[in-house]
This record gives structure tokens, sequence and C-alpha cells, in this order.
């Protein structure tokens, strides 16, 4: 039988999920292993193999793809554990990554951040200025070679850098992306000096306009390229080696895989992965409940991140930042905050209780975990709560430490604010709320949605335990909890569920509309990067769909918004559609009336986007209905338990959600303990289990 794996190494935990395409499915949730982390996916291959009673060997052979989501490059990025990387640039252009295009102190920050210039700080370079050189060539805003490329100097430049010990070199020469030959030259020549040297070039990596984020985006898929080839390469040989016949895919950033062996040269699509299975697991979901609008929700244990689906499809963005620096790589826009399971709570020097965003992650973990850790996190709030009990997680597999809970709110919360441990911890499960539903707020209103238009659906490890309190003011109509076979490894099954995902796309600035032969010019060039790129994974696709966008904005301004064409052919008429288009999305974004098409509307970048089905059917299987709609018989215990401030420790049904069926009906207070996984149904809510298993949570 044929089996599709997800898997979703996250900071503190390693999701898996395995579907045969016929309605079952089984997940499993292991601890990751830093720095080894196939260590963990391994292991989380092997309990998927026992929960289907079959051996890890059997169960690869008759695997048709792994799709996997890592961390190793955003965590490179982030914590600085990256390649020591040289830059190429054309000569009078290599302080573009210093200067920063003027905007190095104020990107990524908030608005708060902004307003307090004092302590605005451009960050470290990413490079040092001695592995940063230049070399004589020159191609006009045209594409039109000016100044021939000097091979000479290109090769003792290329020798310097080698004799400098670089493990890769990004290269990005001005106008490039309207002429990428002399890049590829210089590609040609380094490898005559360094045949195993990795080279990344802008045109590829990034053919867009602006000078900085190009070169910021090539220098980084340097940075963490090498570093994911030495993460994938091993995981896939060990992988055959034990019998996988199926490709290994690698999520990106955009929402769907690539294939493990070209994963490293485009690497920085790939920072974005862990955090996009959420969003494909939660459209995948959609579709089978009728479901068009979804904010998703996911509280790992290190992180809380929130997406948004609008009309059945996932929010993009055309970049993200990180540490400062612009990444020019279509991605599914994901807030995040670093308030998770295992968020770390501190009281600061102003007396005020802080969670997050500093994680105890896998290693130490929160205190109640007893490996080591001694500082409060969420979790050991919701331990000495009652909301999780002392038996622990993963089944029970891993019990945990009340008494060491207790001593670490104690000690570093409780004590400091004149608190008892049990006032500290619900404080500390107060905070954690607040924080999730603001973010929420600003992710759905600042992108010019209504909540009340919107489902939301919670998952991961601590989601559900929260998700009816940060919801509770948003004003959305029902909350889900995807429980059923994936529980907390929701984002492993939308990796599972997901396509192959491919992006190309060009910049060509002009005054717009433009005539329809153009894009049907720019369109066509595009289309068949594409169909080379797919042809490069050299996997059987099912079907392919392509979507065009086209990144507009009004003269004068500086960012664009990307507008998606029509399906039908292009005609005299399609520039004024894309137009209509264009001010309809910027008005509801930024208020009526705000459009001014008198001041003329231009195109940036083209853009096109295939999705290439593998046509396997990831789909979550209906669970038996109940007799009637009481829980009775799913009871399990009852335990104290405190989920309101004002109210303190009431008695509380705990319902073994193993025994609950569709029709069933919870009303709160009450906890439904699943092995991977808790939900808090808080007084005031009442939850019904759906035909697929999920816990439906709705406000009286």
């Amino acid at each position: 039988m044929p089996y599709a794996l997800g898997i979703d190494v996250g900071g503190t935990f390693t999701d898996a999920v395995a579907s045969d395409g016929a309605g079952r499915i089984v997940s499993a949730k292991t601890p990751t292993t830093p720095p080894q982390r196939e260590v963990g996916v391994m292991r989380a291959i092997e309990e998927l193999a026992a929960e289907l009673g079959i051996g890890v060997g059997e169960l690869l052979a008759q695997t048709d793809y792994i799709a996997h989501g890592t961390t190793a490059s955003i965590n490179a990025l982030v914590q600085g554990t990256v390649a020591d990387v040289g830059l190429i640039a054309t000569k009078g252009h290599r302080d573009s990554i210093y200067i920063m295009n003027a905007e190095g102190r104020t990107l990524g920050r908030s608005a708060h951040e902004i307003q307090d210039t004092l302590r605005q700080r451009k960050p470290a370079p990413l490079i040092p200025k001695y592995r940063a050189l230049e070399v004589t060539e020159r191609i006009d805003h045209a594409g039109t070679v000016l100044v021939p490329l000097d091979e000479d100097e290109v090769r003792s430049v290329a020798r310097t850098l080698v004799e400098q010990g670089v493990e890769a070199i990004a290269v990005c020469l001005l106008w490039s992306f309207k002429n990428g030959a002399h890049e590829r030259r210089v590609r040609e020549l380094i490898h005559e000096i360094a045949p195993e040297m990795y080279v990344t070039l802008s045109c590829e990596v990034s053919p867009r306009i602006r000078e900085f984020a190009r070169a910021s985006t090539t220098i980084m898929n340097a940075q963490v390229g090498p570093r994911l080839r030495t993460y994938l390469t091993p995981l896939q040989e060990q992988l055959e080696e034990g019998g996988l016949k199926g490709p290994l895919l690698v999520m990106q950033s955009e929402g769907g895989t690539i294939t493990a062996d070209r994963a490293p040269e485009h690497a920085i699509t790939t920072v974005g992965s862990v955090l996009s299975g959420g969003v494909i697991g939660g459209q995948r979901l959609a579709e089978q409940l009728g479901h068009r609008n979804v904010i998703t929700t996911d509280v790992g244990g290190t992180t809380f991140l929130a997406g948004l689906i609008v009309d059945g499809a996932p929010v993009m963005a055309p970049g993200s930042i990180v540490n400062q620096f612009p990444i020019n790589a279509a991605t599914i826009r994901v807030h995040t905050i670093g308030s998770g399971g295992g968020a770390l709570a501190a009281v600061d020097a102003g007396g005020n209780l802080r969670l997050g965003p500093q994680s105890a992650e896998a290693v130490p973990g929160p205190a109640c975990y007893a490996a080591g850790g001694t500082r409060p996190t969420n979790t050991d709030a919701n331990l000495v709560l009652g909301i999780l009990s002392e038996r622990g997680l993963l089944g029970g597999r891993k019990p945990l430490r009340l008494d060491l809970a207790r001593e670490a709110i104690r000690e570093h919360v409780a004590q400091p604010l004149g608190l008892t441990v049990e006032e500290a911890a619900i404080a500390i499960h107060e905070v954690q709320n607040a924080q999730a539903g603001d973010l929420l707020r600003r992710a759905v209103v600042q992108a010019g949605y209504d909540p009340r238009d919107f489902v939301a659906y919670a998952f991961g490890g601590a989601g559900p335990a929260h998700c009816a309190g940060y919801c509770q003011d948003l004003g959305v109509s029902e909350v889900v909890v995807p429980l059923g076979p994936v529980a907390s490894a929701f984002s492993a099954y939308g990796l599972a569920a997901s396509d192959v995902a491919l992006s190309a796309e060009l910049s060509d600035p002009s005054s717009f509309p433009v005539d329809h032969t153009v894009l049907e010019s720019h369109y066509a060039r595009l289309e068949a990067d594409l169909e080379r790129a797919l042809d490069q994974q050299k996997v059987k696709f099912h079907d392919v769909t392509l979507q065009r966008e086209i990144d507009l904005r009004y003269s004068m301004q500086v960012n664009e918004l990307a507008v998606t064409l029509p399906d039908t052919g292009f005609t005299h008429r399609t520039g004024d559609e894309i137009l209509e288009r264009f001010e309809e999305q910027y008005e509801r974004i930024n208020g009526s009336g705000a459009g001014y098409r008198e001041a003329g509307v231009q195109a940036i970048t083209y853009r096109m986007r295939a999705k290439a089905s593998l046509g396997f059917p990831v789909v979550l299987p209906d669970l038996g209905r109940a007799d009637g709609p009481d829980p009775a018989g799913a009871l399990l215990e009852e335990r104290a338990v405190c989920l309101d401030s004002q109210i303190g420790f009431v008695p509380t049904p705990v319902y073994d959600y193993a025994r609950l069926r569709a029709g069933h009906e919870i009303t709160g207070p009450a906890i439904v303990d699943v092995p991977t996984t808790v939900v808090v149904v808080p007084a005031g809510v009442t939850g019904r289990v759906d035909r697929l298993g999920n816990l439906v949570l709705r406000y009286r």
C-alpha cells in the first residue's frame, strides 16, 4: 500500500504524519534532537511504522514521497551559524549591502521601535568588507552590455576569496536581472579555480530590481545553502539506505515543496518552510469543511504563528525580513511572535511580567520536563493550573513534574511580584492569550479584513489549550481544533498534503497599462522557465496549474501590491482589468477613496507560480457517529482546574478524546485530553465533535 509522509521539525518537537491515501492517517510526535535533527526525524518515522504495524523498511519502501519542513535555514540565519561567504559585485557597487538603501535601521521593526530613534541601530553586516570584492563590467537598464566583463579580474578576485577560506560565493552584478550573462560567466570562472565551490547568482535567486534586496537575498542564500546541503544529503542517503523509493521533498516558504537535491540551490526559499505547513494544512481542511476564509493559529513549543486563507487560498507576500535584511522570495504571509508553550516567563526591571520571545526549546525544555530547565514557561503554568496532567505528554511517555514547575514559577515570577504560585501561573496563562490575541487582530485587520468573516483553526501542541482564550475577543464565528488522527501534528499533515510549488519572476519597470503583447511575451518567458524547473525536479506530476501575478504601485510610491491576473487570455482590455483589481485591493487595505489613478501606475515585477500536484489524496477520514450528544461515556476524571483568575480552581470534567464521537457536545468548563495535546473549553463555550473528529468551539 502506498504512503505519503509529512515531517515537521520544530524547535521543541518533531511531528510526523503518514497517509495511505485511502482514509487512514496516523501521526507521531518525538522530541527534536538538535544539533543532529535527522535523529529525531528517523525516530518519528519509526513511530509511524509502529502505529501502522509494519517495519520501518517496509514503510519506506512503500512511501511515494516524504514532504519535510525544516528549521535548518531559518535557525542558521537567526543564530548566525552560517557559511562564510564572499561577494562579487560590480565595481563601485559593493557597498549597497552596507548602506542598506537607507532603511537598515527600520527594516522589520515595529512602529514603536521605529519611533524610538535613539535606539535604532543597523544590524551587523551580512559579510565583512574584506570578503566583498568588485569586478569591472557594466550592463545597462535595458540589458545591453556597455563594458565587457574583465575575466582576468574575476579570476584574481575568485582566488582571493578561495584563499580567505570562504565556503560559498554570492554573485550580484548591476542590472543582472535584465541580462544574467556576466553572472553566469563569473560562475564558470570560479569553478575553473574551485570546482566544488557553492556559487549562487542573483539572476537565478532574485531576478528583481532594487540592488540591496537582491544582494542580501543572494548572500543569505549562499550562507544557508551549504548548511542545508550538509543536513539534507545525509538524511536523504539514510532514508534511501533504509529503503525509500520516492523522493524527499522540502517545503518552501510559498507553500509548496521542492526536491531535496534541488533545495540547497534555492535554500532561501526554505526559510519559512515550517511556518507554511500549518497554513497548507488549514487550506486542505477548509476544502473538506467548506470554509472559504480561515485564520490559522499554530502554537508550538517556541512560537505562535498566524496565517490567513482568503477565498480558499493562502494570503501571500512577495518577500520577508530576517535580522533586518530583506529576502526576495515569495512566501505565505505568516505573522509570528516568540510565545509558544516553551516561552520563558520573567519579570523585567520595571516589575512587568514578560513571556517570550526566549524559549526553553527542546533542550533543556520547561522546568516540569525535569531535564535541567529551571526557568518557568507557559507549559509549567498550565501544569500548575491543572490544564495539563502530571501524567504528561506524548501519551504519558513524557511525565511532568508539578513540584519543579511550582518552584520555577515561585522563584522567577511569584516571589518578585508578590503573588502566590497559582496567581502567577494564571497571570502567565492570561499574558499568553493576550499576546496571541493582539497578534491575530493585527494580522487580520491590518490586511484589510473583518475577523467576523473568518473561522479560526487552532493547532500545535499548545494551540488547543489557549485558542478559546485568544480568539474570544476576535469576533470569529467559531474555532475549529483539528484533532482526529493528526491532533498536534497538523503542520506535518499540511506537509504531506502539499504540492510541488515553483515560481519564476522578472522585473521590467514601466508605466502601466502596457500593451497586451508585452504581457504575452513576459509570461511566455516565465512559463518556459517554470517548465524547465519542473523537469529538473524529476518527479512524476499528476497535473500542473499556473497562476500569474504582477507587482503594481502608484507612481512615486516605494511599495508594490501583488495583483493576480485573470485566467483568461490577454486582450486589449486586460490592462484595465488588472488596474481595477489593483485599485480594489489598494482601497481594501488603505481605505475607501485612497486610490488615485491620476497619479499614474507602474508595473515593477512580473511573476508566475506553478503548483504541480503529486496526485496523492491526503484527506482526513470521517469519525464514527455518537448515539447522542451526551459525552458522559468519554468522561476520564474530574480535577481542579483554574481557567479564570476571578473564579479560581473549580472541579472540571476531563474527557478522553479517544472515546468521543461525531455529534458529542461538551459544555465548558471542561478539558479534552488528547495524547499529544489538551483542549480547554472555558465556561461560556461549547464544543461539538464534527464528522472528521475536530472539536468545534462556539461562544455562548
